[in-house]
Order: structure tokens, then C-alpha cells, then sequence
């Protein structure tokens, strides 16, 4: 298993803003890109949480702190991890790198809603899962 992954993303025209740098609210888009592959790469994607759970992983929390700016056609790297896990949530943290050098630091946190909307608990299979994925965050130390 790979509990950290790293994924290549070139930045589109489409991500900036009229100041030519990628616009604040798609670095969010860039972390559901990281969480997704983590997920994917380690094999547990989103399709079967709902299709086969029955779960959705509303952001229920999230953060980003800006160091540097990202630009068009940039290419960045996307880090993601787990952190915390809990019965009814889970905190993933991200790193967005430019050239080897950190520019954004955040996290989201995820609850696991039914159909119906209400909080319920990861079923034992998928908390089991995301828990070998768990590694310690230095998050703090940014």
C-alpha cells in the first residue's frame, strides 16, 4: 500500500483567475484529486463507497493555507494522506508542490453519510482499509 501518493497535475487556463494564478477555491478541486487517486491506488474508489456502502464522504471541514501561487500551465505535484480516523470521519492532509517546493499547504475532513443524509459509522470493512493507510501528520510543523 501506498500511504502517501503524489500526482502530476498540469495547471489549465480554466484554474486561473483574471490575476493569471490559479484561482483559491480550485486548490480544494486539486485535493479531491490527490484523496481520489490515494483511494484509487490503494483500491477503494469513491464508485464503490456509494455504489456498494451505500456511503456518501461529504467535506464536513477544510483548511488550505497559501504560500506561493500557482500559474497557468505550472505543473504541480498533489500529495495526500490520512491522518485521523475515526468511526464517523476521516481528516486527509494535502501538500500541492511546485518544483519540489511546497506552495499550499490543508486538509479536509470527511463524514460518512447514508442515502438519506444521516451520519453513520464507516462500515468495519472500509474503516479497516483507510486505517492501513493512516500515517502521522506533520501538518502542525508547516
Amino acid at each position: 500500500m501506498d500511504k502517501v501518493v503524489k500526482v502530476p497535475y498540469r495547471v489549465i487556463y480554466g484554474d486561473t483567475d483574471c490575476g493569471g494564478v490559479v484561482y483559491y477555491a480550485h486548490y480544494l478541486r486539486l485535493f479531491e484529486i490527490g484523496r481520489t487517486e490515494l483511494l484509487r491506488q490503494n483500491g477503494l474508489t469513491y464508485r464503490q463507497i456509494e455504489r456498494e456502502k451505500g456511503l456518501i464522504l461529504p467535506v464536513v471541514e477544510s483548511y488550505v493555507r497559501y504560500r506561493s501561487p500557482a500559474r497557468y500551465d505550472d505543473v504541480l505535484e498533489i500529495e495526500a494522506k490520512i491522518v485521523a480516523l475515526h468511526r464517523f470521519k476521516v481528516r486527509f492532509d494535502y501538500v500541492i508542490y511546485r518544483e519540489e517546493k511546497p506552495i499550499v499547504y490543508g486538509f479536509t475532513v470527511h463524514a460518512p453519510i447514508n442515502k438519506e443524509g444521516r451520519l453513520v459509522k464507516f462500515p468495519d470493512d472500509v474503516y479497516h482499509h483507510l486505517e492501513g493507510l493512516l500515517v502521522s501528520s506533520d501538518f502542525e510543523n508547516q
